[in-house]
């Protein structure tokens, strides 16, 4: 067993031959003016990847299908320093296989280590107000890699995706897990626009848009939006939540 495969034991990942990409680049992000910061995450066909403005804490998200509230320890650094990331399969990827690629690639270029424990929390779920749904289907073919996100402080849009991409959203906004439970299986465009709450800071994020800087155009509740522009609602609750707790991690070694 070489060192890469022991890293990937390390990081909670076994990974065997071929399931990492046969090329990746990895590079510091060029700053944008005014200190905001372009975002881009594309899945392109065949497994190939191209990121724009991602951190080491992002890519563990994509990798491990967890959101970030549920990582936990590690340096400052993961959550600020952001990367350029291309990267390319030796043949034809499926998306998952592309999540467990993403998971060699934070073994071996950050050196990622972490473990896992599950915690009683506070959840939500996403259920279906009274009165229905108020979004529509996608024309975007299920299962397509033409799903696209484009967001910044107080709204965002999401089109060609399932429920789940939702609830993904609103998750990582809400720093609480929320569970689908809507019934909804389809692919569909969402658009939401909220005011944000005080503790929702940070650098203004846009994905697959033109850069510009969107306006916080609602005075209501992420809640109140929620149920008024989409027709759904959100439930607490409480239950078990599994979170990564870093024990080691390292800055990208460049190519």
């Amino acid at each position: 067993m070489n060192r890469r495969q022991l890293m990937m034991i390390a990081a909670g990942s076994f990974v065997l031959r071929g399931q990492e990409f046969e090329a990746a680049s990895i590079k510091p992000s060029a700053p944008m003016a005014m200190g905001m910061v372009r975002v881009g995450v594309q899945m392109l066909p065949g497994g190939r990847v191209s990121m724009s403005g991602v951190t080491a804490k992002s890519l563990i998200q994509q990798a491990y299908g967890v959101r970030d509230f549920q990582i936990v320890g590690g340096p400052a650094w993961l959550g600020s320093e952001r990367y350029d990331i291309t990267a390319k399969p030796e043949g034809a990827a499926t998306p998952d296989q592309v999540k467990v690629m993403i998971q060699a690639l934070l073994a071996d270029r950050f050196q990622l280590k972490f473990h896992r424990e599950t915690k009683e929390l506070q959840t939500y779920s996403l259920v279906v107000a009274k009165g229905g749904p108020k979004f529509h289907a996608s024309e975007v073919e299920k299962g397509s890699d033409s799903q696209t996100m484009r967001m910044g402080r107080g709204q965002f849009t999401i089109e060609g995706a399932p429920m789940a991409a939702l609830a993904n959203q609103l998750a990582q906004i809400l720093a609480r897990s929320v569970i689908d439970k809507t019934e909804l299986t389809g692919n569909y465009d969402f658009k939401l626009e909220f005011m944000p709450d005080q503790s929702q800071g940070g650098p203004i994020a846009v994905t697959g848009g033109d850069g510009h800087a969107p306006a916080e155009n609602s005075g209501v509740s992420i809640f109140t939006a929620l149920q008024e522009q989409l027709g759904l609602k959100l439930e607490s609750t409480k239950g078990p939540v599994e979170i990564l707790v870093i024990e080691r991690a390292a800055k990208a070694s460049e190519n």
